[in-house]
Formats: structure tokens, C-alpha cells, sequence
């Protein structure tokens, strides 16, 4: 059984857009970023879809009338499928497993019936088959008509990285030759915003760039939260049209002092990157794409990490979530996308605010980094 796996597409619909070549001009140009939405009658600033995704979303929940009670966070993950699976060449003929996890699942549709139960004392009918975590997986199951295992799961903001790392598993298992896995967020709720507030990491900056992601000289915590979906399309062995391959993975967790603890130098991030990069040179690694989610400990925990693992001959590190926000258990494979997006036009993609890294001639190899409350660290490495 071979080991090789190809990553034959992957697509994504998120506040950068859905289209790859609008996805691409949206991360070269800079000033590209958050707009504004109101929550709760106050003025938050959060990464939203743009109109384009919208309009799909909402035609394809008019497109079936079982569709319309759906969570935002089943649809995201249903329209990046089919795109994933399209681009990829697979039918519903083929057979092919399915994890698609969350790390709020059905957000939305949950706060809103939530909510109706408190002023009602009554739940609607649908409330509890339309709020399960396994909601999403089961849902692009039945779009794309499949027949091969489903699998949905919440490893809070590596959850789509943790998707990965099962259907590597099952390819080099030999129980399935192809697997759809990623991750999907539909966040911008006032409860889960509200969250964000309480453990005091949200935004409140007016910057011109406000989620200071990898700026390690910020005095105050800038995480802002987005909404999307991403997934990818795995096969085992080496394909003529792989986008790319999964050359290494890692997995770490840490010991934890209270429920969103990290070590100063995330040793959880130590030992996955080390694992992912068992069997490369370190001087191989032409970029990192950090987890880094715009908060003071978060950034530069990570940061550490990877000084420790690298020494002084660092790669170029990069990070999405100034751009898009932070989609939680999307997160992973919208930094996925990037990496694979910077290894097809050979360009990298900076974080303008952060200190100028020096160029490397090629980018041939390119670790993704996620993690989330719990200390799950996930590292990916992707190669060409």
C-alpha cells in the first residue's frame, strides 16, 4: 500500500471569496480585510462572506426545500464540496469517505431555537436534527450523494486539521482510496462573540489592520472572528493532478493548567512540527503558515515554538488571520489553501505589519501549523 498522499483539490468559500483566482488577488492585495457587521446593536467588526457567497449559499438553500432549515455552517461546508469534488473529478459513483468537523457546529440555527425555547418554553420539531455535530458531514453525505463512511468531529479550532489527519489514516489503512475532510464556521453570533469578550481576546482596535496577527510587538489581544469553510480532496498515491502532498503529520497535546492554557514556548507545537518533520530537513522548509490568531500569548507561544524547532535559520512565517479572521475548526484548511495557493504561483504571502522576512528563492515545502483550547496542536506538511 502506498503511502503517498495526493491532495487533488481544495476549495473553500470564505470572507476572501470562492473562486481560487478571486481568493488569490484578495491575499496579494493587502488592504483586502474586514468590513463591518452589526451584532446585539453594536458595532463589531468581524470577517463576513462576501456578496458573491452569499448568493450561492442562499441559492442553494432554496434549492431544496429539506435545505432551507439547514445551519449556515452545513451550507458553507455543502458548497465547498461540491466544488472540491468537481474540481477533483470525482462523481457520486465513487466511493469516498466524508469528515467535515465544527468547532461550534450549528452555531446560528442552535442560539436561534435557543433562544425561542426561553421565550416560548417550547422547541421547534427540527431543532434537535438540525443542531447536531454530526449534522454536517451527514448533510454533504446526502448532497453529493456518496456512499462511502461519514464522519463528523469537534476538536475546537484544529478541527480541520484533525479531519486531515483521519483521512491520511484511512487512505493508509486501505479501507477507502479517496476522502473529503476540512472544516466548517459559522461564528458570528452575538453569544459566540460574546464568548470572545469574556475571556477578553476579542478586538477592539480601529486600525486599519485590527486582528494584529503575528504582530508580536502588540500591546493588547486582536483575534477577530470569520466564518467559512474549506475542505479537501485526498487520495492515496501519487496522482498526475495532485495539487499537492501530504509529506509529513503531527499531532501533540499539552498539560494543561486551566481550559485555554498554552505553554510560554508551546511545547504541544514542538512535538507536532517535530513529528511532521521526521523524516525532512529542517533547510527544506521554505514557509510556515501559523496558527497565530491574533491574541498577545497565542502568537507568540508559537512563535517560541517554532525558534526552538528552528534555531536562528527560520523559515518564512506567515498567517491568514489578519486577512479572514479566525474561522475556528475551519481555520486549518483555509491555512491549507493558502500554503498550496503560495506553492502554485511560487509567491509568499506576507503579514504587512510584521517585520520583512527575507525572500527564499523557491517555495517547495510549506508547514501549517492549528491549534485550539485544549492544546491539540496539529502540523501539516505539504510539499510539490
Amino acid at each position: 500500500m502506498s503511502k503517498t498522499i495526493s491532495i487533488t483539490s481544495i476549495a473553500s468559500i470564505s470572507p476572501l471569496g470562492n473562486d481560487p483566482k478571486t481568493i488569490w488577488e484578495n491575499y496579494q492585495n493587502s488592504n483586502h480585510c474586514f468590513t463591518e457587521h452589526f451584532l446585539d446593536h453594536k458595532n463589531t467588526l468581524v470577517a463576513k462572506l462576501d456578496d458573491d457567497s452569499n448568493e450561492i449559499i442562499e441559492a442553494l438553500k432554496q434549492s431544496d426545500i429539506k435545505y432551507k432549515s439547514l445551519d449556515k455552517s452545513v451550507l458553507y461546508a455543502m458548497a465547498a464540496s461540491r466544488k472540491a469534488i468537481e474540481n477533483a473529478g470525482w462523481t457520486s459513483n465513487d466511493v469516498f469517505g466524508i469528515n467535515i468537523g465544527s468547532s461550534r457546529g450549528a452555531t446560528d440555527l442552535f442560539e436561534r431555537h435557543f433562544q425561542e425555547y426561553l421565550e416560548t418554553g417550547k422547541a421547534q420539531t427540527l431543532a434537535s436534527p438540525t443542531t447536531t455535530l454530526g449534522n454536517i458531514s451527514s448533510w454533504v453525505a446526502h448532497d453529493l450523494q456518496s456512499s462511502g463512511p461519514e464522519i463528523s468531529h469537534s476538536i475546537t479550532c484544529s478541527t480541520a486539521l484533525h479531519a486531515l489527519l483521519n483521512g491520511v489514516a484511512w487512505l493508509r489503512a486501505g479501507m477507502t482510496d479517496k476522502f473529503l475532510v476540512g472544516g466548517s464556521e459559522a461564528p458570528l453570533t452575538d453569544f459566540t462573540i460574546g464568548q470572545m469578550r469574556a475571556l477578553k481576546i476579542y478586538s477592539n482596535s480601529d486600525e486599519a489592520f485590527p486582528n494584529r496577527a503575528f504582530d508580536l510587538e502588540k500591546k493588547q489581544n486582536t483575534m477577530i472572528l470569520g466564518e467559512g469553510a474549506a475542505v479537501c480532496c485526498l487520495e492515496i498515491g501519487q496522482k498526475e493532478n495532485a495539487l499537492a502532498y501530504v509529506e509529513g503529520i503531527g499531532y501533540a497535546t499539552e498539560i494543561l493548567e486551566h481550559n485555554i492554557s498554552i505553554s510560554a514556548e508551546a511545547t504541544c507545537f514542538q512535538k507536532s512540527m517535530k513529528m511532521a518533520l521526521e523524516n525532512t530537513h529542517l533547510s527544506e522548509v521554505d514557509a510556515i503558515v501559523m496558527h497565530a490568531p491574533g491574541t498577545k500569548a497565542g502568537d507568540l507561544t508559537e512563535y517560541k515554538a517554532i525558534q526552538k524547532v528552528f534555531g536562528t535559520n527560520l523559515p518564512m512565517l506567515t498567517t491568514n488571520k489578519w486577512k479572514i479572521g479566525h474561522t475556528f475548526g475551519a481555520s486549518g484548511m483555509l491555512s491549507m489553501e493558502l500554503a498550496i495557493l503560495m506553492m502554485q504561483h511560487q509567491e509568499f504571502i506576507g503579514v504587512p505589519f510584521a517585520e520583512v522576512q527575507k525572500p527564499r528563492k523557491q517555495i517547495r515545502k510549506v508547514l501549517v501549523n492549528s491549534v485550539g483550547f485544549g492544546g491539540n496542536a496539529v502540523s501539516i506538511l505539504l510539499g510539490i
